[in-house]
């Protein structure tokens, strides 16, 4: 697949695909003057543990935010609430806008690890929440910003927050402890007693994850780009192998999935992470820049 783009790819699978979209599309051009993390992360760090100015070489931002929240003594939702509060003014740029009118218009659902609205901003939706007496503002996996109402997650454009969202602030995962938790609980839905289970029910529909954004991730072809998928991602990177481990159980089901990248030569770990994706069936594309990514012309398509 060396000669794949992902212009290919939009052009050839468009109508199958879901997106996977990370904080990369808030990095891009002038929407890193707005929508940076690392300034919020810092400006929380300021505010919580003022001794702490940056990020050390060899410490994680999920480590880091444990430490923060070591450091300040604060309950877990005070920290969490802080961020919310900082990434209510974040918007959209052309890039946001023209991204979300390809996957409205080809009815691709999006799966963002993002907790900020910037992208149902973009595609002017509203915020779903399906009636479940289960439900739980820490894991609001059903919840997802549309245009209508979503009967299957797989069938249609919506936008679902993987790793939670501003408006729950006890969803969002920041900290190791946080993905861990998310692991505890994806893993009791792909691997529950019983028939109820991704692993074993007999039709994939009967599953506790099938009105939630996990059906997306195990139903539908993956293009992830903006994010990094570092070792660090925990929770990703598990949800990532354990689809593998599905496929090799049920191989009539399997999809194809793409991870986007621009080569970064000084990066030493690049290879190890590109070598991970391979072996769990993601095939790497790699872009020759951010614009081939974000402003490219077949998002107008």
């Amino acid at each position: 697949m060396a000669d794949t783009t992902l212009e290919r790819i939009l052009a050839q699978r468009g109508s199958e695909l879901a997106l996977v979209i990370g904080n990369g599309i808030n990095r891009y051009a002038n929407a890193s003057t707005t929508n940076s993390w690392d300034q919020l992360l810092l400006k929380i760090a300021r505010d919580c543990a003022p001794r702490i100015s940056r990020v050390p070489p060899g410490t994680t931002l999920t480590e880091f935010y444990d430490v923060l929240e070591l450091r300040s003594r604060a309950r877990v939702g005070d920290l969490q609430a802080g961020f919310c509060e900082e990434m209510a003014d974040w918007r959209p740029y052309p890039h946001h806008r023209a991204i979300m009118n390809w996957a409205k218009s080809h009815d691709c659902p999006v799966l963002t690890t993002n907790f900020d609205e910037v992208l149902s901003k973009a595609a002017l939706t509203s915020f779903h929440r399906p009636a479940n007496p289960k439900f739980t503002s820490f894991y609001p996996w059903e919840c997802y910003f549309g245009h209508d109402p979503v009967a299957d997650p797989c069938e249609t454009f919506a936008i679902w927050h993987v790793n939670g969202m501003a408006r729950y602030k006890l969803s969002i995962r920041l900290g190791l402890t946080h993905y861990m938790g998310s692991v505890q609980r994806a893993r009791g839905w792909l691997h529950r007693t019983g028939e109820e289970n991704l692993f074993k029910a007999k039709n994939k529909r009967d599953w506790r994850g099938a009105g939630t954004w996990m059906h997306v991730a195990f139903n539908r072809p993956l293009l992830i780009f903006g994010l990094a998928l570092e070792e660090n991602e925990v929770f990703l990177r598990w949800l990532l192998i354990e689809r593998a481990k599905y496929f090799r159980k049920f191989a009539h089901r399997r999809h194809d999935a793409w991870f986007v990248y621009v080569d970064d030569p000084n990066d030493e770990r690049q290879a190890g992470k590109l070598f991970f994706l391979e072996e769990i069936g993601i095939k790497p594309v790699r872009a020759a820049s951010y614009d081939e990514i974000y402003a490219n012309a077949h998002w107008g398509m």
